[in-house]
């Protein structure tokens, strides 16, 4: 769906707008985030009057980014004049958004600009979607790049941002050819690699370490050491004052688990009711996003998420559930392959 007539409709539909709203998914993480600082920044240098809105609370470790004092805070955003055009980054639907951002998004025309999988491009009126790239800052800087658009060194920091944290610092399957000449490029202006490596990967504030700290003690390993979950709850995030940015890496610690082929992190977001969320994270021959379909989420084959509207111990009992019909699939697959073979 990333095709150059895409480009060209989007360049368009700039082109045609003064004032543009930038956003991407509730809770941005780094691409998320770093992809919208990145294009609003680029479409105020290309003269137009462009604002990025997040929830400025919900950042993190990730608000040392040049051009976050530039966000447009999602509580004051009904102040704000009249938009003529929405475009959403690392984000393709309207249920992954901030609320605050849908009504105004619903009214405006829209340009999509992401990388996941399940992305069909009937979001938006003109899409340009590639589930090959790393992440949408990769693909905000190829469309900045077929623009011509001038990079500087806090756009190239924020695309760096987006890059590197979507792709595993480079470690990743999504990592391609043209994820390293982007990076390659960006590192052209600037990008202070080794700071901004310390900061996100180096160090840690002490509600995420006590976060951490939370969660090892939740781990709960089955099916052979080959499916293993945290999870944090309300009252855990509440009892450190946390925040789900300071607990952005705690997928890690299942996935750490020696032969660990499905990751999971259950948490509650304080003062959301009623609602679980998962994040996923598999190895080998599974598909995150056959997990993160079943409760209406998804994502990549690598990585995805879900919100499942039900207390954490259902929530539980549904995704074990998902999990052992996924395995007993994949066994019944192989039986019948074997089965042909030994007919053969």
């Amino acid at each position: 769906m990333e095709k150059r007539e895409n480009y060209a409709a989007a360049q368009r539909m700039i082109a045609a707008s003064r004032r543009i709203l930038v956003s991407g998914h509730l809770s941005p993480d780094g691409d998320s985030l770093g992809s919208m600082i990145a294009l609003a920044r680029l479409l105020r240098q290309a003269g137009h009057d462009a604002v990025a809105s997040a929830d400025v609370n919900a950042l993190g470790k990730l608000g040392f980014l040049e051009g976050v004092a530039d966000i447009v805070p999602v509580r004051r955003l009904r102040r704000q004049r009249r938009f003529d055009l929405f475009i959403a980054v690392d984000c393709g639907s309207f249920d992954r958004m901030p609320p605050e951002v849908r009504p105004v998004a619903e009214k405006l025309p829209r340009i999509c600009i992401d990388h996941h999988v399940t992305n069909d491009g009937s979001f938006a009126d003109v899409s340009i979607i590639d589930p090959d790239a790393s992440s949408a800052g990769e693909l905000v800087w190829r469309f900045a790049k077929w623009c011509e658009w001038p990079i500087d060194r806090a756009i190239a920091e924020a695309l760096w941002v987006a890059i590197v944290t979507d792709s595993g610092r480079f470690a990743y399957d999504s990592t391609r050819p043209g994820t390293l000449r982007a990076a390659g490029d960006l590192l052209k202006h600037g990008v202070r690699t080794a700071l901004i490596n310390d900061i996100i990967y180096g160090t840690f504030t002490r509600k995420a370490i006590e976060l951490k700290r939370i969660a090892w003690r939740s781990l709960h390993v089955w099916k052979n050491r080959k499916v293993a979950e945290v999870s944090l709850t309300r009252d855990d995030f509440r009892s450190v004052r946390g925040t789900k940015a300071d607990a952005e890496d705690i997928i890690e610690i299942p996935r750490s688990v020696a032969h660990n082929e499905i990751a999971l992190f259950f948490y509650q977001i304080p003062d959301r009711t009623k609602e679980t969320r998962c994040s996923i994270r598999t190895r080998g021959e599974w598909d995150a996003t056959a997990l993160a379909g079943r409760f209406g989420g998804g994502g990549h084959l690598r990585a995805a998420g879900c919100t499942i509207k039900a207390s954490m111990g259902t929530a539980k009992r549904q995704m074990r559930a998902a999990v052992k019909e996924l395995l007993r699939s994949a066994c019944r697959k192989t039986m019948r392959i074997d089965g042909a073979r030994l007919r053969v």
